[in-house]
């Protein structure tokens, strides 16, 4: 069975949805605005140089949910969707998603963004498989603490390479399609990396491997 595999931001979507999802938790006032926003460029910044810390930045990224229950955030959610997401969702990228699903393929996203953030997003993408950093739950409430292994650079292949095992599938013939340099380890264990509107890095490092080089944007 061949599985496709895919990351979130900036790739299927034309935007990065854990920073969209910062500016909205200032603008509706669960966390002091000022200070959160400049944390959350600070971590963006990072993350684009290949600097961020994951462990700081999931703590950071979930203090907005820190005491708050699953079904609270989950209607935020909702206008969130409507507000943030919805505008940088891309047809192509819905097209090329739907190419896979036409073959038969697997399909599963891969995000170091956090599951609450992620899980409605890639519903709406009609992709049931979601590998993301998880947030820890106590009582059905959000403690703001990660969980487990985060879904970051190696940490991609960790949690794929279980996925795998625990789903009995193979490696061999994944697809991956990912924007970002900090996805290397594992575009270069696939059989068939695409960059995808890829940051200057991986767009060099495309160019010397002779991995196609896409684009989802209008």
């Amino acid at each position: 069975m061949t599985l496709a595999i895919f990351d979130l931001d900036n790739t299927l979507i034309g935007g990065d949805s854990d920073h969209l999802w910062g500016c909205f938790a200032s603008e509706q006032g669960l966390v002091d605005s000022s200070s959160f926003a400049q944390q959350n460029d600070r971590f963006y910044r990072d993350y684009q140089s290949g600097e961020l810390d994951i462990d700081a930045y999931l703590r950071f990224a979930l203090s907005p949910l820190r005491g708050r229950s699953v079904a609270e955030m989950a209607a935020l959610h909702q206008r969130f969707m409507e507000e943030k997401i919805v505008p940088v969702m891309l047809p192509r990228a819905a097209a090329l998603v739907d190419s896979h699903r036409r073959q038969g393929h697997t399909l599963l996203v891969i995000s170091a963004t956090n599951h609450f953030v992620t899980r409605p997003i890639v519903d709406a993408l009609g992709i049931a498989e979601l590998l993301a950093c998880e947030a820890e739950i106590v009582n059905g409430c959000y403690t703001g603490e990660p969980s487990g292994i985060p879904s970051y650079r190696e940490g991609k292949v960790l949690r794929l390479q279980a996925w795998l095992a625990l789903h009995r599938l193979p490696l061999e013939g994944t697809w991956f399609y990912s924007d970002s340099h900090s996805d290397l380890p594992l575009l270069e264990l696939v059989d068939y990396p695409v960059a995808v509107d890829p940051d200057p890095r991986l767009a060099a490092r495309a160019r010397n491997a002779g991995w196609p080089v896409i684009s989802l944007r209008d």
